[in-house]
């Protein structure tokens, strides 16, 4: 880009001179023949520097000089006091005034593009400084920005998973502009579980006992389900529902399922303990199956859920029903996807409440050793 040069002198044959040696040398050249012009020109053209004639009848150089630093816009805009005074006199008031060099009249043209180029690489590195310094507010202000909606999304996530699964949180937040939460259908497996003895544990327990041991039961469960990846379709009471390869969909679904499902019963062994000290006789079965189902929002405008329909949901309640205190009721299905992995019993055909034909089932004892 061609540096601008303004050249203010009231004497025409000086100006003319100015202009052609830096008009010659490549150089953009403005004029002014006063000093009040002078001023006109700096704010109308933006000269990236000035050469400044102390002695004019209008307004001479220094106050030229003084004004040009007085505006914030200019405050840096190099100046070069040109004079036929003595120049040692004139160096102290053109300094005190802010002028950046000075030049003696007549003018020495190597001495005059010496002084101009060097003038212009400063300003040159100066607008580079000033230019990295805006890109640098920009992207400060870019980055608080970006902390802030990363913080509100933080605090959104936060409220979010005090009522919904982790995953379909992370799911309506990440989402845009797509509904996150629109039907569709997938193979699923899901898991039943609940306690054995609660309906006579809450005839004679207070409710606060009751809400006690519940949320003893469902931090402990919820902590496995997290651990496992799977989602929390809904809690029941002592129910709780989970499926698992939706939304995050996962390489063996049953495996993590039937992994959990033993965890849990493991773990259950402690809390049941410590119940029964209180008096409490609680126990916990589990049933897993797996199948296709249609997945989506569940619910009206003011209260929806995300759930699964479908009759494997139907069979894995079924199942959570037959099964024993400690029993971990699978499918056929399920059972065929981790033989390889569970010791297990078969239990035989279950003739179970909805379905015509008896199921063939599974009891799941615990994990091979290697």
């Amino acid at each position: 880009m061609t540096a601008k040069v303004l050249v203010v002198d009231d004497t025409p044959m000086n100006v003319k001179m100015l202009a052609d040696v830096l008009t010659f040398k490549g150089y953009d050249v403005v004029t002014a023949g006063g000093g009040k012009e002078g001023l006109a020109k700096v704010e109308s053209e933006a000269p990236d520097i000035v050469l400044l004639d102390v002695m004019m009848p209008d307004l001479d150089g220094y106050a030229v000089c003084r004004a040009i630093r007085a505006n914030a816009t200019t405050a840096i805009l190099p100046v070069v006091m040109v004079t036929a005074l003595d120049p040692a006199q004139e160096r102290v008031k053109g300094l005190d005034a802010g002028a950046d060099d000075f030049l003696s009249k007549p003018i020495n043209q190597p001495e005059l593009l010496a002084r101009v180029r060097s003038l212009l690489r400063i300003k040159e590195f100066h607008d580079q400084v000033q230019t990295q310094a805006r890109e640098l507010a920009d992207w400060n202000r870019t980055l608080e920005q970006r902390v802030a909606d990363g913080v509100r999304e933080i605090e959104q996530m936060g409220r979010l998973k005090r009522f919904l699964s982790p995953q379909i949180a992370e799911l309506i937040v990440g989402a845009g502009t797509e509904d996150p939460l629109k039907s569709h259908r997938r193979e699923i497996t899901v898991v039943f579980l609940d306690l054995r003895g609660f309906t006579a544990f809450t005839e004679t327990a207070d409710p606060e006992e009751v809400m006690g041991v519940l949320h003893e039961y469902h931090r402990e469960m919820g902590r496995l389900v997290m651990a496992y990846n799977g989602t929390i379709e809904h809690f029941a009471g002592d129910g709780i529902m989970i499926f698992f390869n939706d939304p995050v969909v996962i390489e063996n679904p049953a495996g993590e399922a039937v992994n959990m499902a033993i965890r849990m019963q493991a773990d259950f062994v402690a809390l049941a303990q410590a119940w029964k000290k209180r008096g409490y006789e609680l126990h916990m079965g589990i049933g897993i199956a797996q199948g296709y189902a249609t997945l989506g929002r569940i619910g009206f405008e003011g209260r929806q859920d995300y759930g699964a329909i479908g009759s494997v949901c139907n069979l894995a309640s079924r199942l959570c029903d037959g099964a024993k205190a400690g029993q971990i009721l699978v499918s056929q299905k399920v059972f065929g996807c981790v033989e390889g992995l569970v010791t297990a019993e078969p239990v035989g055909e279950l003739s179970l409440k909805g379905f015509h034909k008896p199921v063939p089932t599974f009891n799941v004892i615990g994990l091979k050793q290697a």
